[in-house]
């Protein structure tokens, strides 16, 4: 993507500079076709980090649930003290950790990992470290859990020149059911994640989203992912997601399509 090539490179080195300890994330969800426009109106205020020389970081991922989903359903529901059981690779550093995402009753996000062998990915649930981890963190016995949703996308992070905030823009996103079988390409959309300090003003790409018609949008990959790949799965509470999401699938998107707003 030439615009990428034209902004300033950052390495994970001097990401580590830009510690958000008080933070707000907002998502949006856009059309792929917007992103070069996106970048072509914040790349001289942001820098994009790079992993060996490659602006583009790949990752895959796999979550565990129970055989009746209950974490996915906690999330539908909108049950607080809810956590999420993954397993992450990222390619571009060839790590492997197995994450947990704990969100509480003041809808704040805490993640906690244990690094595993990229070779356990498939059966992580295997290793003893893991089974333990699981075990202190969680309610969930490793026995009642099993894979569920695979995922895999591109990751480009930007971070602004005054070291304050980072941005993560998710795209070429696939899906893989392995209870089910079933398999969803929503590459044309856009997954964007804005996180600065409590309290700050609006930022150059938070101003860029909006003048595009981007509005805020919450968006889980897990809970999105089984909606579109688990006939099964209750998705009342997705469905505008859902529906805003095929509309971008189906369509053209420009950034003047009212579709966006």
């Amino acid at each position: 993507m030439d615009i990428l090539s034209q902004m300033q490179p950052i390495g994970l080195d001097n990401m580590k500079a830009v510690r958000l300890m008080n933070r707000v994330d907002q998502k949006y969800m856009a059309s792929a076709d917007q992103l070069e426009e996106l970048l072509s109106r914040v790349a001289a205020n942001y820098y994009v980090q790079h992993i060996e020389g490659n602006p583009l970081a790949p990752y895959r991922t796999l979550y565990f649930d129970t055989d009746n989903l209950s974490m996915y359903t906690m999330h539908h529901n909108k049950k607080l003290n809810r956590q999420k059981l993954r397993v992450r690779t990222y390619r571009s550093t060839d790590t492997t950790f197995f994450e947990i995402k704990n969100k509480d009753n003041k809808k704040k996000t805490r993640k906690v990992r244990i690094p595993i062998s990229v070779h356990q990915f498939d059966k992580c649930l295997d290793v003893p470290e893991v089974a333990a981890f699981v075990n202190e963190n969680t309610p969930y016995p490793v026995a009642v859990l099993h894979a569920c949703l695979e995922n895999s996308f591109e990751r480009i992070t930007l971070v602004d020149k005054g070291m304050s905030e980072r941005v993560t823009i998710d795209r070429k996103i696939c899906f893989h059911n392995r209870a089910t079988g079933i398999s969803s390409d929503i590459s044309k959309l856009l997954v964007i994640e804005v996180k600065h300090e409590v309290g700050a003003p609006m930022s150059d790409i938070e101003r860029a989203l909006h003048q595009l018609h981007v509005l805020p949008r919450r968006m889980s990959k897990y809970c999105i992912g089984t909606a579109l790949t688990d006939p099964s799965a209750k998705r009342n509470r997705f469905k505008p997601k859902l529906l805003f999401i095929d509309k971008i699938m189906l369509s053209n998107l420009n950034p003047s399509n009212p579709i966006l707003k």
